[in-house]
């Protein structure tokens, strides 16, 4: 009889996510949907937190194992709110992105998990940095990740505007979020945003019926 095996090991880990960050004139948009699935077949929640709070005004969204994403995010939070009272001070957003890319770098030969972080600081403002697997660090006004992102390079090339205001860039991320969880099989379930400005943060859900449609789906 023919064996057929599914465990990870054979099949690779499943990375079935959408994760987007965009800078807008004052502040930054991180999102992301909120489907698990196990191996890309099962759906195992509708209802995942892929954007983590790591400092005040700093977050980040995570693609790949949720296991791997969610031991490093755990790590750098406590490194973070250490580094913190050492300065007296909040962290630098590239600091955050930093400790990041030195846990996946650390650990590459055991982590599949890549990472995109951005938020708000004093030094430099709205500022948005990724942390691919392995551990590379690039900064970036606007990046997109996960298997739901494949579907939406054209949408973010064409429609991506330097100095968009608050509004407007909301509405390109609730749109490109939309567009990959309706391609994506593995994306979907709501649309997680975080806007982070000098003057805080703001959490907006918007569930899956109430994101904007494109075609008849």
């Amino acid at each position: 009889m023919e064996k057929h095996f599914t465990d990870s090991r054979v099949k690779g880990v499943s990375t079935g996510t959408t994760i987007l960050a965009a800078v807008f004139d004052g502040g930054v948009v991180i999102g992301s949907d909120s489907r698990a699935s196990i191996g890309g077949e099962y759906v195992s929640s509708k209802t995942i937190n892929k954007v983590i709070q790591v400092h005040d005004r700093i977050f980040c969204c995570m693609a790949g194992s949720l296991a791997d994403a969610q031991a490093v995010t755990k790590t750098a939070k406590f490194q973070l709110s250490f580094h913190s009272i050492q300065m007296e001070s909040p962290p630098l957003v590239i600091s955050a992105a930093s400790v990041l890319k030195q846990l996946c770098y650390n650990n590459k030969e055991e982590l599949q998990a890549g990472f995109i972080t951005a938020g708000w600081d004093k030094k430099k403002g709205p500022q948005v940095y990724v942390v691919s697997l392995g551990g590379m660090l690039i900064s970036q006004p606007v990046t997109i990740g996960g298997s739901g992102s494949t579907y939406i390079y054209g949408y973010v090339d064409a429609k991506y505007k330097v100095n968009m205001t608050r509004e407007e860039c909301l509405q390109f991320a609730t749109n490109a979020l939309a567009l990959a969880m309706g391609r994506d099989n593995v994306s979907g379930g709501v649309a997680n945003l975080v806007v982070i400005t000098e003057e805080g943060v703001e959490h907006i859900v918007i569930p899956g019926d109430k994101l904007p449609r494109f075609s008849d789906e």
